[in-house]
Order: C-alpha cells, then sequence, then structure tokens
C-alpha cells in the first residue's frame, strides 16, 4: 500500500474486499473516518489523501481531473490484484469513476462494484455549481453544501490553509469535460441525498448510461453530505453490494 495516498482508520483487513474511498472538493482523507469505521468489520477500507491537505498541504493539489485521475489510477493499480471497489464522494465521484476507466484502459482487473455518492453524471460542459471563479464564489458554494463547519471558513488561518486545494479542486471540476468513452464493465451504485442543492436525482440517474453492468441508484434522506449523518444507512449499502450471498456483486 502507496504510504503517500491512502490512510487506515480501522485495523487492516487482509482477507476482506478493499474499498477505496475518494473525498469531496476540498477534502481529506478524514471525511471518511466514521464510514471506514462502519464498515471495519467488513471490509478494508482506504481513504485517499489527496495533495494539498493535511498532512500533504505542503504539496501542490491536481489543477486537472484527468492528472489527478492518472496518478490516482498509478496508485490504485498495485491494489486491483485482489477483489476491491471504490467509492467516491462529490468531486471523489468523478476521480473514482475516470480512476476506474484507467485501470480498465490499462487492463487491470476491474472493481467488484463503483459506488458514486453526491454527483450526477458527467456532461459535456460543466455544470452550474462547477463554474466558480473567485474565492467569494468558492466559499459561498461551500457554505452552502455545509460540508465545512465555520470553524474553518471563519477562521482566516485555516482558512489560508484550505483555500489552495478548494482553488485547484473547483477550478478542477469547471475545466472537465466528459469525452465520450466506453462505458464501465462492472456494477455501479449511485448514492444521493433527497434535499442535495446541487445534485437533482434524475441527474444521479443518469449515471445509468456510463455502465455496462448492472446499476442501482439510491435515495437517502438528506442534502450534499447525507452520508455524515446517514453512516449506517451507506454502510448497509455498501456491504449489500460487495458481500452479499458472498459473491462478486
Amino acid at each position: 500500500m502507496d504510504s503517500t495516498w491512502f490512510r487506515r482508520f480501522s485495523a487492516p483487513r487482509e482477507d476482506a474486499v478493499r474499498l477505496v474511498c475518494f473525498p469531496h472538493a476540498g477534502g481529506a482523507a478524514s471525511a471518511f473516518l466514521p464510514l471506514s469505521r462502519a464498515l471495519g468489520e467488513h471490509l478494508d477500507v482506504l481513504a485517499v489523501q489527496y495533495p494539498g491537505r493535511q498532512d500533504r498541504r505542503r504539496e501542490e493539489p491536481y489543477g486537472s481531473i484527468a492528472a489527478h485521475a492518472d496518478a490516482l489510477a498509478e496508485a490504485v493499480e498495485p491494489l486491483t490484484e485482489e477483489p476491491y471497489a471504490l467509492f467516491g464522494h462529490s468531486m471523489g465521484a468523478v476521480l473514482a469513476h475516470e480512476t476506474a476507466r484507467r485501470l480498465a484502459a490499462a487492463g487491470r482487473p476491474g472493481p467488484r462494484r463503483v459506488f458514486l455518492s453526491g454527483r450526477g453524471a458527467p456532461s459535456p460542459e460543466p455544470g452550474v455549481h462547477d463554474r466558480l471563479g473567485s474565492d467569494a464564489e468558492i466559499l459561498a458554494a461551500v457554505r452552502g453544501l455545509g460540508g465545512t463547519g465555520p470553524a474553518v471558513l471563519d477562521d482566516p488561518e485555516l482558512l489560508a490553509m484550505v483555500m489552495p486545494a478548494l482553488r485547484a479542486d473547483y477550478g478542477a471540476l469547471g475545466a472537465y469535460r466528459w469525452d465520450g468513452g466506453a462505458p464501465l464493465a462492472c456494477p455501479v451504485t449511485v448514492l444521493v441525498g433527497d434535499a442535495d442543492p446541487v445534485v437533482a436525482v434524475e441527474e444521479a440517474a443518469a449515471w445509468h448510461d456510463h455502465t455496462a453492468g448492472g446499476f442501482d441508484l439510491r435515495i437517502l434522506p438528506g442534502g450534499h453530505f447525507y452520508l455524515d449523518e446517514r453512516t449506517e444507512e451507506v454502510r448497509d449499502i455498501v456491504t449489500t453490494g460487495l458481500l452479499a450471498a458472498g459473491r462478486p456483486a
């Protein structure tokens, strides 16, 4: 395991399916601490630590989805020798999807399932919520989503630490264009909050066109960061999707 890219928040499970979790824009591996602990009895959970945050804060964050996914695919590639799955939330859903595409193009074993959370399907043009130019627009969007507390956003020193990653991530999303590539071969489960202010249910359902495997849409109560309050429900969805009858989903 590449200690640069991955963090564990529960005991390693060498005999379990490995779940690699990709955080949201501006987010860090610690965003998956509750879910990791909830899943630790069933899966070996690795949370991705992007450059430019927490213990990697001195590294330059990626300003391109393509470049970021290239690096992530390289980091994940050694893990594909054993059963694995991917889970991405918000921007992390984009990166999980693009990482899976790159692994498939390289001929690597595919994931048992990809879980895409809090994100609509990709399109040729970025959505209005990704086209944010100024720091003020970015901060207004972050406040509206509720994923970053006022303790950070209202503290000038803490805000100065997180803004480079936020600028890079939103810049990458604003420049991202779907290239019309082949759908994934593996099953996909999409999760979305029923009160998400930036992802409509029909936008989440459009992921159906991006897999040639099975498709499952789960709508949970809550907003964009529904999974902070619905950890047990998400745990059950993930474990059912991966471990039903002890067979690959």
